[in-house]
């Protein structure tokens, strides 16, 4: 026994003496520390992977370090081979929905599906440790690789690596960026591509996963940069650690790279897996079958990238690469506007209230003189006839803010009868919902944009949000308010036990349609409209239940669904209408779960914004005129919907701010950055995009300046979101001195709010939001004047914002004559200091810091 136990104890030592004499590398800092060992001297892999957290060393996952290469001899088929289905059953998608049939074609093929081509999956044989960098190498069947790895100096989250493939064959090649660990399912925290998905669960329904982000997929599928937002797939463990990879900048495509359009190019893949469907932020590059795969023997190609390791969630990781790697923040210094943004409200007023440049149309139906503006986009039935109003609170607030007869009588009246009989009044199971969104002049009836099928969410759009505003201008209308409460009475009844609502209903058979995905959407956001304009308690129990299984369904799982029913409700800007739909349920209750669920849906929301590629001033030459780079960049734009489903796979983003104000109000709230940025980079200097001859800016990217074309409604969009973003800066610039009360948000296009139903205060006096054309002038277009007057117009408020990061000074004249004729000023007092100006004949000379505010007011005799 004696002997048997000596001999253990020496088995025990030899083994502890080999561990300690077995070949390593490493690299490390204070932050991280990663290192590599060898077996059997032939094999190198990552066995150590740690990041320090609180002062502590935090084991990330499963340490790999395995590298994967894909070859195919002959160019993969664009073909799919594969066909999936709902989790309901039957295809997916469905055959009408041709608008996606393209976007899934591609996305279902081999290369997208991650099969295509032999794998060959390795560990390096040799390393050669150098001073501050280790050199991997690999002699593979189908090519050399070669992969140096360093820390980076400036950012010690970082790791930089580069990769080198010389290829033994002739063939397509795609080198993908090595696993430095695998994060198991069970330590998985959250999950992200962004600009496709993100979430916190595994979804094992496809098209759930893929389609809508609802729920991470379970396969390795590779998606392509033109819709990921922010280049930087990630995997956050529960211990609080964020793994993400980042490619060099200018590695993805621009997507207008020279004098065309080149949004759909591929040149990088990136994926939340590497080829074995291990959890591990992953790029591919050249994509196999895509420009610079093929190579000849020995044509070399290389690439770098960088892991990042961050003590933190996701969103520090997001902010990382799009700040410290693709400069975010400093490509916002080079907007600069053309025309100010005031000056577009001005003069897309005059574009509004001309028929022919509006489109205008006047139907009589019911006994009813209806008015709508022409939509020349898909819809259900339409012979070139459908007709479409938009944003109700833009309508009302411009109309009362220039007190103009040809918005006030013209438009505005046959505007509202267009929504009573938009209504379905009649006994039956749909009363009191909408008939549909569009009206078909030539067949006299109102349809929904994508087949016959009811949607709650759009009694709560049609119905509560545009009646709603409508009251707040007019609040005696008791016509008005019988409606609304017949929207309401509706939405409540159908609203599930657990709060929810139904996608659809089926307008022929009654029943509930799309039982494959949930509807995540702020459906409840009508029960809010219903309780600050009825005033019952019912409807606001009822908001709060429905919001409570949205928080649950939606804000904690990062599955949000659209609202875009050609698009088969790919997620949208719905997902930034939640946000603020949560804040205004949190003013109402002031129950902290809604705000905090605001702030997490304004932060998923982020990834929706482009952040890359870094603007520059290289001229480019777009559609026959020089341009440079930063003024037709995507940096800084949002989605119409992204995804693999949506519009942005071909049109690239949209100019239709409409979140800019929210994401004022969020870094008012939180003091985040990010959200300022954002707001700013989509709102100024976009003057590429803006139509000359209208000052109405195209919807899609791919478009430019070619205005509103089929859709000359989103003219309102633009007055309503314009609107929101000033005076949410107004607010939060002059500390709330400047503030004006908030309305409903509008359909259907995100989160700006309606103003002017109400007087709002400037440094404590009430004043009236108004818009007097020639009445200030003089200003730069990189400044916006915001107008008000008090009561009884004997006193009248400018306030100048600078829209740019730079200083602005300039000089304004000021005509009283276009304020009110006979009218003179007597003093101009500048108002935060309380200084009257020497002589108010004269212009007003102003100096403003970056993004800087002043208020004037002006006394007349």
């Amino acid at each position: 026994m004696k002997c048997f136990l000596t001999l253990l104890l020496s088995i025990i030592f030899l083994s502890n003496v080999a561990a300690q004499r077995r070949p390593s590398a490493r690299l490390m800092n204070d932050h991280i520390h990663v290192s590599w060992a060898s077996a059997n001297k032939l094999d190198w892999n990552v066995d150590q992977l740690q990041v320090k957290k609180d002062g502590k060393w935090i084991n990330v996952a499963a340490p790999s370090g395995a590298y994967t290469l894909l070859f195919s001899q002959t160019k993969p088929s664009s073909e799919p081979r594969e066909t999936f289905e709902k989790s309901t059953g039957g295809k997916f998608p469905e055959d009408n929905y041709h608008y996606q049939e393209a976007q899934w074609k591609e996305s279902t093929n081999e290369v997208s599906l991650n099969t295509a081509g032999t794998a060959f999956h390795f560990f390096p044989s040799a390393v050669l440790i150098k001073k501050n960098e280790l050199e991997f190498k690999k002699e593979t069947e189908a090519a050399t690789v070669i992969a140096n790895w360093k820390l980076d100096p400036k950012f010690p989250t970082d790791i930089q690596v580069t990769l080198t493939l010389i290829p033994k064959k002739k063939g397509f090649f795609s080198l993908a960026t090595p696993t430095l660990a695998a994060v198991s399912p069970e330590n998985m925290a959250w999950a992200s591509v962004p600009g496709y998905f993100q979430g916190n669960f595994m979804q094992e329904n496809f098209a759930l996963a893929y389609a809508y982000g609802h729920g991470i997929p379970s396969r390795p599928v590779i998606y392509r940069e033109r819709c990921a937002s922010t280049l930087s797939p990630l995997i956050s463990t529960k211990t609080g650690i964020t793994v993400s990879v980042i490619p060099e900048p200018g590695l993805a495509r621009d997507p207008w790279e020279s004098d065309k359009i080149t949004q759909t190019d591929w040149h990088l893949g990136l994926s939340h897996m590497n080829r074995k469907a291990e959890l591990s932020p992953t790029l591919y590059y050249p994509v196999l079958g895509e420009e610079n795969s093929e190579r000849n023997i020995g044509d070399k190609i290389s690439y770098s990238f960088r892991y990042s390791l961050i003590a933190g969630d996701w969103f520090a990781a997001i902010k990382h690469a799009a700040y410290d790697i693709y400069k975010f923040n400093e490509t916002l210094a080079l907007r600069q506007s053309k025309q100010s943004l005031t000056d577009r409200i001005e003069k897309m007023h005059h574009y509004l209230t001309d028929p022919k440049t509006s489109l205008w149309n006047m139907e009589e139906f019911k006994g009813k003189q209806i008015g709508a503006q022409s939509y020349l986009g898909g819809v259900v039935g339409s012979n070139k006839d459908a007709m479409k109003n938009s944003d109700y609170g833009a309508m009302w607030m411009l109309a009362n803010a220039t007190n103009d007869p040809e918005l006030t009588q013209k438009v505005l009246p046959p505007a509202e009868n267009f929504k009573l009989v938009q209504q379905q009044t009649e006994n039956g199971f749909f009363k009191g919902a909408v008939e549909g969104q569009y009206y078909l002049a030539k067949s006299k009836k109102f349809v929904e944009e994508w087949g016959e099928l009811v949607e709650p969410i759009a009694l709560t759009y049609y119905v509560m949000l545009d009646i709603g505003n409508m009251l707040l201008f007019d609040p005696a209308n008791m016509e008005l308010k019988e409606r609304l409460k017949l929207g309401a009475e509706k939405l409540l009844s159908w609203q599930n036990a657990d709060g929810s609502w139904a996608v659809a209903y089926d307008r022929k058979t009654e029943q509930e349609l799309f039982r494959d995905i949930k509807d995540v959407r702020p459906t409840f956001y009508g029960m809010i409209v219903a309780y600050r304009m009825l005033k019952d308690e019912k409807y606001l129990k009822a908001a709060q239940k429905g919001a409570d299984w949205m928080i649950k369904n939606a804000v904690e799982t990062g599955a949000f669904l659209g609202v875009c029913g050609d698009a088969r409700y790919a997620p949208d800007f719905a997902t930034g209408q939640s946000a603020q739909a949560f804040l205004d349920l949190y003013d109402l209750t002031k129950d902290k779960k809604y705000q905090d669920a605001a702030i997490t849906c304004a932060k998923i929301y982020t990834a929706s914004i482009y952040t890359h590629p870094i603007a520059d001033t290289k001229v480019k030459n777009v559609n026959g005129t020089e341009r440079q780079d930063w003024e037709i960049s995507q940096t800084g734009l949002s989605f119409e919907h992204g995804g693999i489903f949506g519009s942005a796979t071909r049109h690239g983003p949209i100019q239709l701010a409409s979140h800019a104000g929210m994401f004022i109000r969020m870094f008012q709230l939180t003091g985040e950055p990010v959200f300022a940025d954002m707001a700013r980079s989509a709102a100024i200097g976009r003057d590429a995009f803006v139509d000359s001859k209208t000052s109405v800016a195209s919807y899609y990217w791919n478009a430019m300046n070619k205005g509103a074309g089929p859709y000359p409604h989103h003219a309102w969009w633009q007055v309503g979101w314009i609107t929101d973003y000033l005076l949410a800066e107004a607010e939060f610039r002059s500390n709330g001195k400047v503030t004006f009360p908030r309305g409903f948000v509008t359909p259907k296009v995100g989160p700006h709010q309606t103003y002017g139903f109400a007087d709002g205060t400037i440094y404590g006096q009430k004043a009236k939001l108004v818009i007097k054309e020639g009445f200030a002038s003089g200003n730069p277009p990189v400044t916006d004047m915001i107008l008000a007057e008090s009561a009884g117009s004997k006193e009248a408020f400018v306030t100048i914002l600078n829209n740019r990061v730079q200083p602005t000074e300039g000089k304004i004249t000021f005509d009283p004559e276009k304020w009110a004729a006979g009218k003179k000023i007597k003093s101009i007092i500048h108002t935060e200091t309380g200084k009257s100006l020497a002589n108010a004949n004269q212009p007003v000379s102003f100096h403003l810091k970056g993004f800087g505010i002043e208020t004037y007011k002006i006394i007349f005799n």
